[in-house]
């Protein structure tokens, strides 16, 4: 491979990195600014309030449950236009008598044991057959809502256009020694970026998955082979015509994993659902500059082959230094070799009790790019099974 190829490969590549980390949430923060969200909502109070159809899978969450039902019924939204059905997917541990025992206290929860694994999708799918609701709000077991977590989600439904709600899922940061500081710094940052793209397109490019309400009229199931049916069914309500927002005034919060394996392990499962969702919905990548389009390539698309782009350029930046290249290149080598490196630095710092931010920022970026790597390996010899192990919680590891 020539010079010049090498070069183009070498500047192609640190740029297109540098666009989906930096470069697109600076534009995203410029054009949106001074715009402003859906104004044609609910009032809180508003005689028309729709009702609501809560869904939850559930496996094994007798440490998060308790506090899930509880945060949930403990809202300013009226309780009798809301029910709440769960789905228990055949839990071994104390889930299913804690449901038991709540039902009795929340006439408006309804709850559902298998005595067979089908996964977080078969489940959903077959709550959602039971749901009579116009809205449907889809969580997960370990967020809780604040008490005005329902309103905020539904009061955009008054605007016909709105298809899908997300929510603003807030991480506490519990340990220096683990990475939740990391992860609460990437959910504010992505809860941003989703933000503008619905202010500025009515394209939010995926909702978290632990809270968004969406029009029953317009939900789409995952597929039962999908992993990822969060972003699934926001991209199939863009690609119906229908508006995805975020809402940032829909605080909940979420009970994390503070152990990088548990993340690790839970974003390398999200990978390979990721590429699943992009072979489905590659028609909504053209044409690029269109608003939809540009955030699908510019968050995503480029955020899940990043890995990719990584080893590209390292391959082409050694390749320039072999050719004589400058000093420039040298000293990018140099950088490219030396920061991975610190992972190990951040690993030995910590066993001797010491936490540096920045080196676990480090060790946050370049792990949950390897498990980005991992997913898409595991995307192309194709997903086994969409049954799902939670993530170790901090009640558990307490």
């Amino acid at each position: 491979m020539g010079m010049p190829v090498l070069l183009i490969v070498f500047w192609v590549c640190l740029l297109l990195v540098a666009h989906t980390y930096v470069l697109f949430p600076l534009l995203l923060r410029e054009l949106a600014r001074g715009r402003r969200q859906n104004q044609n909502v609910f009032g809180p109070t508003a005689a028309d309030l729709p009702a609501v159809d809560i869904l939850l899978a559930a496996h094994n969450e007798e440490a998060v449950i308790v506090e899930k039902i509880r945060s949930t019924f403990a809202t300013t939204y009226p309780l009798d236009r809301l029910r709440l059905l769960v789905g228990s997917d055949n839990s071994s541990d104390q889930t299913n008598e804690l449901l038991a025992r709540l039902a009795t206290q929340y006439p408006r929860l309804h709850f559902e044991a298998y005595t067979k694994r089908i996964g977080k999708p078969g489940v959903i799918e077959n709550l959602a057959q039971q749901a009579t609701a116009p809205i449907l709000v889809l969580t997960d077991a370990n967020v809780f809502f604040a008490p005005d977590t329902l309103y905020h989600l539904v009061k955009h439904f008054q605007h016909p256009p709105i298809g899908l709600v997300g929510g603003h899922i807030l991480n506490p940061e519990h340990r220096a020694e683990g990475i939740s500081g990391q992860e609460k710094a990437y959910l504010e940052r992505e809860n941003l970026i989703k933000y503008r793209e619905g202010v500025l397109w009515g394209s939010m490019m995926g909702a978290f998955g632990g809270c968004f309400a969406v029009r029953r009229a317009c939900y789409h199931p995952a597929p039962a082979a999908f992993l990822v049916d969060d972003f699934y069914s926001t991209m199939a309500v863009v690609r119906d015509g229908y508006q995805a927002i975020n809402e940032l005034d829909a605080v909940c919060y979420e009970d994390v994993s503070d152990r990088l394996p548990e993340e690790f392990r839970r974003k390398a499962r999200i990978s390979a659902g990721n590429f699943q969702n992009l072979k489905e919905f590659r028609a909504l990548l053209w044409p690029p500059w269109q608003g939809g389009a540009f955030a699908l390539w510019s968050h995503k698309v480029l955020r899940w082959y990043t890995p990719h782009l990584l080893l590209l350029l390292l391959l082409a930046t050694v390749g320039l230094v072999g050719r004589g290249a400058g000093w420039f290149f040298q000293m990018a080598l140099a950088g490219q070799l030396a920061l991975p490196l610190l992972l190990l630095v951040d690993g030995g710092l910590r066993r001797l009790g010491w936490n540096s931010r920045l080196l676990r920022f480090i060790t946050h970026f370049y792990s949950m790019n390897a498990a980005l790597l991992v997913g898409y390996v595991r995307y192309l010899r194709g997903v086994k099974t969409t049954i799902w192990q939670p993530t170790q919680r901090f009640q558990q590891g307490r």
